[in-house]
């Protein structure tokens, strides 16, 4: 709820600050003496248009700071978060204007988007009036409004997930047949390239074991060269190393009986060396032998080698890139041999989701009108006491197209209203005069006050043109929207203001040649007395304050 309005120099209003609570908010005073200045200056915080006009006479700009306590769980805080303003209990508006009209704004002191103020204004506080062209005037609400009134959430939801099913399925039809179409133009293209590749036939890490293999071969005469020179080192006549270390191990196992045990270690250390020097000459002829030079082999490979690295050029990747591409144009060709069956397939998951959307949709249709049914009954009910008891009231659910559903449904939803009797049901704002459409708004936001509103709402002048007991019961009805959001409310009519948890009025003053406005907030007393104005006009008389007495006295 809207806790402190503090307005500084806008239009007549030179200091304001104004302390609200919750319950119904009454504002009173005489023709002229500023009241539309406190709403305009409260719709400036709220995002509204601003102009240098608003900046009161001789000062150098204007303020308007609203404060609101919405409650923790209300969605101004969740937009706050998305748009990375800081969570707090309160939320502050704050909209500066500089007197060549340029205007700042601020929420939590943060400076913002006039954009943001407004969207965040529209979730803190509904202003109904003759001129307000959104809420329950704007039929884009109306569909929401009815299925909050309806509970409609869980068909709500699922015709939802069945619209978004349904698109997903036609957009991926869509879609393989815009790269059906591609592959089809492409279809030449395709199959020689896959019969190229088929035949070239790349494998994975090939480019690397032909290189390495290849520059083994070119290299292998001069290793196989020196490598041949250690195998006859190692084992070639007298001469060779492991001849030599046999000869010295025999005569060392003749002398080691008689060295007492001084040999053994130079006897085992020789037959490992005799071991080692006979597995390094096995070695080095397998090598000496696995380097033989193949001037075939080496064509072969150099061949191999030519072949995919002009493939890899011809279709532009790497040589390593080969095999991957050459399954990518295989599935594409075999894609294409199965799309005629593949298209069927998308197009019957798509009509059956198309389907399921439709039924989706129409069980909620089924239940907008059970719930509309129910609505024009309530808010007909409440009208008759609003002397609006020939009005007809109406909630209109028209079909829309399946071009024009979207995951709301197939239906249109519009309020309208006939206000003689015969005349066929129309817009609300069509129809209705300034009077009429106040008190309409007022039976629909009584009827729909448990289903979701924002924490303030604000009617201005919804008593014109009514009196007695008409009047009094559009005070009944405020006061009971205040049981359930804080409101606000203008009025010339003493029976809504004896209504009233708090009592405000506004009223002129005028110092030294300058005219200001201002609030002062009444006690009983001086709300007797303010409601005996309104009563007996400027000469208040005994019979006024017994009858404002009265009315306050029967308020409940």
């Amino acid at each position: 709820m809207l806790t402190q309005l503090s307005i500084r120099d806008v239009v007549l209003i030179e200091r304001l600050d104004l302390a609200l609570d919750a319950g119904l908010n009454v504002l009173t005073g005489e023709t002229g003496a500023g009241k539309s200045i406190l709403l305009d200056a409260l719709q400036v915080a709220l995002g509204r248009k601003s102009d240098r006009a608003a900046v009161r006479q001789g000062a150098s700009s204007g303020a308007v700071t609203a404060v609101f306590d919405p409650g923790a769980q209300h969605a101004a805080h969740r937009l706050l978060a998305d748009n990375g303003i800081e969570a707090e209990d309160e939320i502050i508006l704050r909209r500066t204007i500089a007197a060549d009209g340029k205007s700042r704004a601020f929420i939590n002191d943060q400076p913002v988007g006039a954009a943001l103020l407004r969207e965040v204004g529209d979730a803190l506080v509904e202003l109904h009036g003759q001129n307000d062209g959104r809420g329950l005037l704007s039929a884009a609400a109306h569909r929401s409004l009815l299925d909050a009134f309806g509970g409609h959430d869980k068909e709500v939801a699922a015709t939802a997930a069945a619209y978004a099913a349904w698109r997903a399925a036609a957009a991926e039809a869509e879609a393989f047949a815009r790269e059906t179409a591609d592959a089809r133009a492409d279809a030449d293209y395709l199959q020689a390239a896959v019969a190229e590749l088929g035949k070239l036939a790349p494998e994975e890490g090939e480019e690397d074991r032909l290189a390495a293999e290849r520059a083994l071969m070119m290299s292998s005469e001069k290793l196989a060269g020196e490598l041949a020179a250690v195998v006859d080192l190692l084992g070639g006549g007298d001469r060779a190393v492991d001849t030599r270390l046999i000869s010295a191990s025999r005569r060392i196992e003749r002398l080691r009986p008689q060295a007492l045990g001084r040999l053994d270690a130079a006897g085992e250390a020789l037959e490992r060396a005799v071991l080692e020097a006979t597995e390094a000459r096995a070695q080095a002829e397998a090598a000496l032998e696995a380097m033989d030079f193949d001037p075939a082999r080496l064509d072969a490979i150099e061949g191999r080698l030519f072949a995919l690295r002009g493939a890899a050029r011809k279709y532009k990747v790497q040589v390593h890139d080969l095999p991957k591409l050459t399954a990518e144009l295989a599935d594409k060709v075999q894609a294409l041999a199965d799309a005629e069956g593949r298209t069927a397939k998308l197009a019957r998951a798509e009509t059956a989701a198309r389907l399921a959307f439709a039924d989706a949709a129409d069980a909620l249709t089924a239940r907008r009108k059970a719930a509309a049914a129910k609505l024009e009954t309530a808010v007909t009910k409440e009208l008759k006491p609003l002397k609006l008891d020939k009005a007809k009231f109406a909630v209109a659910v028209h079909a829309l197209t399946l071009e024009q559903a979207t995951a709301a449904g197939h239906d249109a939803v519009e309020f309208q209203i006939a206000t003689n009797p015969g005349a066929p049901t129309g817009p609300l704002t069509r129809i209705a005069s300034g009077g009429e459409l106040a008190r309409v708004i007022l039976a629909l936001k009584v009827v729909l006050a448990e289903r979701g509103t924002a924490p303030t709402l604000i009617f201005d002048e919804v008593d014109q043109g009514i009196g007695g007991a008409v009047a009094d019961a559009v005070g009944a009805r405020l006061a009971r929207l205040g049981r359930q959001a804080q409101v606000l409310v203008v009025t010339h009519s003493p029976q809504v203001a004896a209504r009233g948890d708090r009592h405000f009025r506004i009223h002129k003053k005028t110092a030294a040649g300058v005219t200001l406005t201002g609030v002062s907030a009444l006690d009983e007393a001086g709300r007797r007395e303010e409601i005996a104005r309104m009563l007996s006009g400027a000469s208040i008389t005994d019979e006024a304050r017994a009858a404002a007495e009265t009315l306050l006295a029967a308020r409940g």
